[in-house]
């Protein structure tokens, strides 16, 4: 009679799911699963650590830690990041979530929260729904933070446009009289 475990070599570990992968150099790979499927992994995270150096653009979807030094631009739409106390960013950074350990040089933007902790500095311009700031933590430059909705933003840029356009033009100063005829 054939049971599960004489099926299963040795060394070959089995998952939460109860699959097991088996090999044998004349088939394909197998999965023999039980009564639950597979789930998908969770999304993971990447890092740049301490001694890496990276100039130009980094771009993801996940999750990303930076110990390490980045120049140039950090566009992580969906994802957080996280620099940490050994981080150096000299960037313009989007992210969903900002958590800063290290120093930023450039201008924050985080979607949700930007957050410095007690060792953290930023120097720049940062935008957010959400600021956190530790004790001990630095922050030098403009702050924009709440939750501006598009209708406000786009009335301000019409305002500033309109009154750009609509500048009386200078007249030149003349002497002022008395009021009385000679």
């Amino acid at each position: 009679m054939w049971k599960k475990e004489d099926a299963k070599p040795q060394g070959v570990a089995e998952n939460s799911t109860g699959a097991v992968a088996t090999y044998s150099p004349s088939s394909p790979v197998s999965a023999v699963a039980a009564s639950t499927p597979l789930t998908t992994p969770t999304r993971g995270g990447a890092s740049i650590s301490r001694g890496i150096r990276i100039k130009g653009e980094v771009t993801g979807s996940e999750d990303l830690f930076i110990d390490g030094v980045v120049e140039g631009k950090l566009n992580l739409a969906n994802g957080s990041l996280t620099i940490g106390p050994n981080g150096h960013v000299k960037a313009d950074v989007n992210a969903r979530e900002v958590i800063v350990h290290g120093q930023i040089e450039g201008k924050v933007s985080g979607r949700d929260k930007v957050q410095l902790l007690g060792t953290g500095q930023v120097t720049g311009e940062v935008q957010t729904e959400r600021l956190a700031i530790e004790e001990g933590a630095s922050l030098r430059g403009k702050v924009e933070a709440g939750k501006l909705n598009a209708r406000a933003v786009e009335t301000r840029a019409a305002a500033a446009a309109a009154g750009a356009a609509t500048k009386a033009p200078e007249v030149p100063a003349r002497p002022i009289s008395s009021g009385t005829a000679n």
